[in-house]
């Protein structure tokens, strides 16, 4: 399989170029902070997953060019330049867990020689991505029995291996139940107005050979009706205290329509999506991303000039809607208050 993001050899993070796919498979060498950070707000890198993992890459590179004297001035300026880096998508608190995690680090090893702290980021950081792709395909575990024999699956926008350090989330839930030899067909919305779902999603399974239908985002109630989709799976980019899970725009849409038609709507996430100190949805920030990604592609204008465009990147799916949520440590459901703590609690 490719690999979304690595450290490399050479010290340097190299990352697939995902606004290229699929027409190109392109990667890019990030040597600074500043690269990955342009990276992770150009979404050449994207998916919560893999921004934590960008993250903490980033940090390391960050602790590499940083010179100080002593172990609080080393400290002060790695966490200047990881405030700025979580600042690059608010919305996904895998980006903030990630850098947070590398400053505990730090903090653990602020005892020893500052080029020895270095080396334990760049060694921590390389664990993050390696226990993301463990806890994907734990993940995957975990859910494949919800998917029966000759089920027909939707899935919106790119929760796959593109969208982690490997194998994926809700993809990874998909991929598991392939492998066991489940027969199962996946629709894919194209997921306006970035097409993750068209451009990435329909790429990864069909790279599998898993087979998948790329459906237009207004279709999806179509097919409901007509007994078209036995079950929706989907990731997440964080999850509040209750089970709100702030997903990516067009998610709430489906979870409505699936829960008007009976059918099971399951969300898939690592439990590093999860924000306990959230109550509710409703304190989740949501990213505003440029209108011109809503009245262009690909450079071309779509849309008349002088008209005003929104462009939300997520939207909230409140936890009544929610069928159960799959983690790398077991399965949540409702009441998700409680569910939810006892796995974030198990070690």
């Amino acid at each position: 399989m490719f690999q979304t993001i690595e450290w490399t050899l050479a010290g340097t993070v190299r990352l697939i170029d995902q606004r290229r796919l699929p027409l190109e498979e392109v990667y890019v060498e990030c040597r600074d902070v500043a690269a990955v950070a342009d990276a992770i707000q150009t979404m050449q890198i994207r998916g919560a997953p893999a921004i934590g993992v960008a993250g903490a890459m980033g940090l390391a590179l960050a602790a590499k060019a940083i010179r100080a004297g002593s172990y609080d001035e080393f400290f002060r300026e790695l966490s200047r330049q990881g405030e700025e880096l979580s600042r690059t998508r608010p919305t996904a608190v895998n980006l903030a867990w990630g850098i947070d995690r590398m400053k505990r680090c730090a903090e653990k090893s602020k005892d020893l020689p500052i080029p020895a702290i270095v080396q334990a980021l760049i060694r921590e950081a390389q664990a993050i991505r390696d226990e993301d792709i463990r806890g994907n395909r734990a993940m995957g575990e975990h859910g494949k029995g919800f998917i029966a024999d000759g089920a027909a699956v939707l899935t919106h926008c790119n929760a796959g291996a593109l969208a982690t350090a490997g194998y994926g989330t809700a993809l990874g839930v998909i991929r598991a139940a392939h492998a066991a030899g489940t027969r199962l067909s996946v629709w894919v919305d194209e997921t306006r107005p970035f097409l993750q779902g068209a451009r990435l999603t329909a790429w990864e399974l069909h790279q599998d050979d898993i087979p998948v239908t790329l459906i237009a985002d207004n279709m999806a109630g179509h097919l409901m009706q007509r007994g078209r989709i036995d079950l929706v799976v989907v990731g997440a980019d964080r999850i509040a205290r209750n089970g709100d899970v702030a997903n990516k725009i067009g998610t709430y849409t489906l979870a409505v329509l699936a829960k008007e038609h009976g059918i099971p709507f399951y969300v898939a996430a690592p439990i590093s999506t999860l924000d306990l100190s959230l109550k509710s949805g409703e304190e989740i920030p949501i990213e505003e991303r440029s209108p011109e990604e809503v009245t262009t592609w690909a450079g071309v204008r779509t849309a008349p000039v002088g008209i005003s465009a929104a462009n939300p990147v997520f939207d909230v799916t409140p936890a009544r809607y929610i069928t159960a949520i799959i983690t790398d440590r077991g399965v949540a459901r409702p009441p998700y208050d409680a569910s939810l703590q006892e796995l974030a609690a198990r070690a």
